[in-house]
């Protein structure tokens, strides 16, 4: 019997999930059409120039998605099904101080980080959980009581984590293994049709939408999933125009004619979904939930950490003048005209943005790599543009420190940062080019392949 290997799995799941996400989200197929419609639209326009951040058919199957647990032990298993398909946890995001509302979860992402594997079939999952020890969200109390009802749910299936241990394991599943653990993981991460405990639902969606979300149900789900697109801001405005609601505004850089960095991300809002809900006195009714929405990105270039302090850096200024009274999308396009360098070839030079390299005759070509992850603030942009309630928050109470090493530790699995993985691809370009990474970069830049010249 022939055998399905990781990331044809990967690649088989991601259109599982695709499908079954537009069953249950209709706006979402539209969102993936007009992706498909910009995209071919910047393909004629711009030629090669277009898939500089990737192939066509690359970005045409770029999927990310998001799902929310509640523990770290769910989230263990959460990290076996996708070790299964290739993918690992990789970065650090806490939200809980995320501007503009702070959300009580910390969040990694599993993908794909090899580059080969990456360009085969770039699916992540950007996986959140809540943290019910923090004082400034949850009180003593109620986090008993969140964390006795999470103890009691069982999100994934026995059957479901053999099959993703065994696929971890060997690096494949048997057609019919891999068949039967395509049908249980995207049965775990489906809607539930199970009732609401209204009151309950009620009592976390005071402190939160997503604590609600979480911990108010007795099962996950997908609640966005992502594709990619070449112009976000012509996607935005051809949503606007087939009748759907978008959030406010895109969120992260601004447009501008300099090089595209880091990410942008903007949705549509979330719909108003009908579930059951269990009533007080044991009866069921139906009622509409607002949590899941249709998000899109449009990746541009790594930053370095050097890169990442200026990013931030003009973020803040932004934030600055906005609070004076500019318009946000105004203040930003000034900023970034002064502060942010305009050609990929001075990131490059002043060491902002990280770029593999190759020898080509006797020049040294630069050619960016793209950035496969993900920023807070847009992430807690989007979340609260799609939220019914601010939420409460008593920030003089002390939070519950997390970190990167403490989620590696309860998880059991080492967590990479972005800025690793892009530095040792970086450095091992450079070798295979013959050139030293410890020489200095201006000594051993002989060439560029970077637009802009």
């Amino acid at each position: 019997m022939s055998a399905v290997g990781t990331t044809e799995l990967r690649a088989r799941f991601a259109r599982r999930l695709s499908d079954l996400y537009g069953t249950e989200v209709p706006a979402y197929t539209t969102l993936v059409d007009e992706c498909h419609l910009v995209n071919q639209r910047v393909l004629d326009r711009d030629g090669a120039a277009a898939e500089r951040f990737g192939s066509i058919d690359r970005v045409t199957a770029e999927r990310h998605g998001a799902i929310r647990v509640g523990t770290p032990a769910e989230l263990a298993q959460v990290a076996r099904i996708f070790g299964a398909l290739g993918m690992r946890p990789v970065g650090f995001y806490d939200l809980r101080d995320a501007h503009p509302q702070p959300i009580p979860v910390i969040s990694t992402a599993f993908r794909p980080t090899d580059p080969g594997e990456l360009a085969r079939n770039p699916f992540r999952v950007f996986t959140s959980m809540l943290v019910p020890q923090d004082r400034r969200f949850f009180d003593a109390d109620l986090e008993g009581r969140l964390l006795r009802f999470l103890d009691r749910r069982r999100l994934f299936p026995d059957e479901l984590l053999t099959l993703a241990d065994r696929a971890g394991r060997d690096g494949e599943l048997i057609e019919a293994d891999a068949a039967r653990f395509l049908e249980l993981a995207a049965a775990a991460f489906a809607l539930s049709p199970e009732p609401v405990d209204r009151a309950w639902y009620a009592e976390l969606e005071r402190i939160s939408g997503v604590a609600a979300d979480i911990g108010g149900v007795s099962s996950t789900h997908i609640n966005h999933l992502t594709p990619r697109v070449l112009d976000i801001d012509d996607l935005y405005t051809g949503m606007q125009a087939r009748g759907i609601a978008m959030i406010d505004e895109i969120q992260g850089p601004p447009r501008w004619d300099g090089p595209d960095v880091l990410l942008r991300q903007t949705s549509f809002r979330a719909l108003a979904e009908p579930r059951a809900f269990r009533e007080p006195d044991g009866s069921i009714s139906e009622g509409r939930l607002r949590v899941r929405f249709g998000e899109v990105e449009a990746r541009g270039i790594a930053l370095t950490p050097a890169g990442r302090v200026l990013y931030d850096d003009l973020v803040t200024e932004v934030d600055r003048r906005v609070a004076a009274g500019e318009p946000r999308q105004e203040a930003a396009a000034r900023v970034w005209a002064t502060g942010m360098p305009a050609t990929e070839s001075e990131l490059e030079r002043r060491g902002l943005a990280f770029f593999t390299y190759r020898k080509v005759g006797g020049s040294l070509i630069a050619d960016p790599i793209v950035y496969e992850d993900f920023l807070p603030r847009s992430a807690a942009g989007i979340f609260a543009s799609n939220l019914g309630t601010a939420g409460e928050m008593d920030a003089s109470q002390g939070g519950a420190p997390r970190d990167l090493a403490w989620l590696a530790e309860v998880i059991g699995r080492p967590i990479r940062t972005p800025e690793e993985i892009y530095a040792e691809q970086q450095e091992e370009s450079l070798m295979r080019s013959g050139v030293s990474p410890t020489i200095d970069r201006g000594a051993r830049r002989v060439g560029s392949g970077s637009s802009g010249e």
